[in-house]
């Protein structure tokens, strides 16, 4: 049996922790010491701190919806579809490197700093487009200025979800580890939803008080919005403190990369092959609803547009309370494949009906609502949360922002594709596809992805510890001197 030691501790100490699948037996050899109230309070702050700082993140996601009918209202000959995809789809790009790199901060360095990097990013990239103007009054030099500075938010958007989701995961194992998936979807997906809602209500508040002719006015204003967001969460960021997980599991240096594929390849096809087909899905419908909702509408006229938008992010709203509400007695996979089958369902009903449904705009904005209400009580509520929960603490937020980035690939190349399928296809197919990408991820999430209901995360870390053990891995554990330990073959 191998054994890890304290690594204040001399080689030759008689003090062994064996790993077991217990917390409790990696966990043994540290002396509990009375905790402060800084510690205790600490996981609340952090967890209050990922719900802020993904409301700015879903505000962000979807202030494009009404930026593009505004855009194509004021420059109808420079805001083609090609400019339009290519604004639209910055954040995403800068989503997918945000993801990857602050993930491996999360892990290397810390989440309190992968946190707080995310928030000024987000901060920087919301002033640069609430500023944005091109050379010489060039509308064309606009574009691409929104198109860097949304690319910088991007990368803050994207890094949030490793580091709120990591931390917030870890913060509910300790606190409340029977109730951790329903408390993760709520300060996660939840407040990612609703920043949709608030999107459109600031829109149109904006809009009543500056009026349609102002819309200079009204866009500067709504981005400047996303300035303010990221800023309610300083506070709680410094506040905060590692988890006792993180502090006991971190690993800084030698990670077994090799070893981690060989151990974690199934879960990894699992988490970013479903999280691929919901992003590919339920990003661009969401960027292009106002557009199509526009489209349907008799005039275009940017108000209607917008109330209807408000519906729309409305019913789909409930699905996360569903998602929260199943997610223990249901099960992660299961949920998760409920509302894929929303995809498929009503995907196929709005694709199959598309040019008679329009013609009843309350009723396609109620099943296209729908639509969306099951993605998130499925894959929107599930994936961030079983992305948390099937890695060990080491690599957790290496994997979820992984995982992640995959996914807002498929967003980008769902937004890249959008457009054409729409003008060479037709708008039905936008829904028929969605359809034929719910019942991929079906079959997916029930061949790939792990299911962690109830499992406390320690468990995991446990095992995996045992893992590299036995595979010959030595090398350093945990965050700070009184915690770290070397994992050593015994002769």
């Amino acid at each position: 049996m191998e054994s890890y030691k304290p690594a204040n501790s001399s080689p030759s100490t008689d003090e062994k922790v064996k790993f077991g699948t217990e917390a409790e037996e990696v966990s043994g050899s540290f002396e509990e010491k009375p905790l402060t109230r800084k510690q205790r309070l600490s996981p609340y702050f952090t967890i209050s701190a990922a719900a802020f700082g993904l409301i700015s993140d879903g505000y962000q996601n979807n202030l494009m919806t009404m930026a593009n009918v505004v855009f194509k209202k004021l420059y109808p000959n420079d805001y083609t579809p090609d400019v339009s995809t290519r604004v639209s789809n910055s954040l995403l790009v800068g989503a997918i490197l945000g993801q990857v790199v602050v993930g491996i901060i999360c892990d290397r360095i810390g989440r309190k700093a992968a946190l707080m990097i995310t928030t000024a990013l987000i901060v920087l990239g919301a002033t640069l487009t609430t500023s944005a103007n091109g050379a010489g009054g060039s509308v064309a030099g606009l574009f691409w200025f929104l198109t860097f500075a949304r690319g910088i938010t991007g990368i803050g958007v994207g890094g949030e979800y490793p580091a709120s989701s990591t931390s917030a995961s870890e913060s509910a194992n300790e606190k409340m580890i029977k109730h951790r998936g329903p408390v993760f979807i709520m300060v996660t997906n939840f407040v990612l939803s609703v920043g949709g809602p608030l999107a459109v209500s600031v829109f149109l508040v904006v809009l009543s008080a500056a009026g349609e002719n102002h819309l200079q006015i009204v866009w500067r204003v709504c981005f400047g919005f996303g300035i303010a967001l990221p800023l309610t969460v300083f506070y709680f960021r410094i506040r905060m403190l590692s988890s006792v997980l993180y502090q006991k599991g971190a690993m800084k240096s030698q990670v077994p990369y090799g070893l981690i594929f060989r151990r974690y390849w199934k879960s990894m096809i699992g988490t970013c092959g479903a999280w691929f087909l919901y992003d590919f899905i339920t990003f661009p419908n969401g960027v292009f609803s106002g557009t199509i909702i526009s489209s349907i509408i008799h005039d275009g006229d940017i108000k209607r547009t917008a109330e209807w938008q408000l519906l729309l992010g409305a019913i789909a709203l409930p699905g996360v309370f569903i998602g929260a509400l199943l997610c223990n007695p249901f099960g992660r996979r299961n949920t998760m494949m409920l509302g894929f089958s929303g995809y498929l369902v009503f995907g196929l009903i709005i694709g199959l009906t598309y040019d008679k449904i329009t013609r009843i705009i309350p009723l396609f904005v109620i099943f296209y609502g729908l639509m969306q209400s099951f993605g998130n009580m499925g894959p929107g509520d599930m994936l961030g949360l079983v992305s948390a929960e099937s890695y060990p603490t080491p690599i957790r937020g290496t994997c979820y922002g992984i995982s992640a980035a995959v996914g807002k690939a498929g967003a980008a190349i769902g937004t890249q594709a959008f457009t054409p399928i729409q003008l060479h296809l037709g708008k039905k197919w936008t829904f028929i596809i969605a359809a034929i990408c719910g019942t991929t991820g079906i079959i997916v999430t029930y061949f790939f992805v792990p299911d962690m209901t109830g499992v406390d995360l320690a468990d995991e870390d446990a095992k995996f510890m045992k893992y590299l053990s036995e595979n010959g891995w030595t090398g350093m554990i945990g965050e700070d001197e009184h915690f770290s330990s070397v994992v050593k073959e015994e002769k």
